[in-house]
C-alpha cells in the first residue's frame, strides 16, 4: 500500500486579510522573532512576491533572501515590507 501526500504551502491558506490578520497575531504572540520571518515571507508570498517587492523598494529576488530560512534582514528592511505589505501593527499594554 502506497500513502501519497500532498504538498501544502502555507501561502496558499493565507488567501483573505483576516487568515493573515490572524496568522501574523499567532507568530506575534509567540515572540520568536524567526518565525516571524518566515511568516512575513509567506504573507508576502501569497500576497504575491513581485508586487510586494516592488511596493517596499526592493528586487524581487532580494525580498526573497531577506526571509529565507536564517536570513537576518534589517529592521529597516522588514518595516518597508510590512508596509508593503498593508498590514499595521499596534502596541497595546500587556495583559
Amino acid at each position: 500500500m502506497s500513502v501519497q501526500l500532498t504538498s501544502f504551502d502555507l501561502a496558499d491558506i493565507l488567501d483573505s486579510d483576516e487568515a493573515i490578520a490572524e496568522y501574523l497575531s499567532q507568530v506575534l504572540a509567540d515572540g520568536d522573532s524567526d518565525e516571524l520571518l518566515r511568516a512575513i515571507g509567506y504573507i508576502a508570498k501569497a500576497q504575491g512576491m513581485a508586487k510586494i517587492a516592488q511596493d517596499a523598494g526592493l528586487s524581487r529576488e532580494s525580498l526573497y533572501k531577506s526571509f529565507a530560512v536564517g536570513a537576518k534582514p534589517r529592521f529597516d528592511t522588514v518595516l518597508k515590507v510590512i508596509q508593503a505589505l498593508n498590514i499595521e501593527l499596534k502596541a497595546q499594554p500587556a495583559h
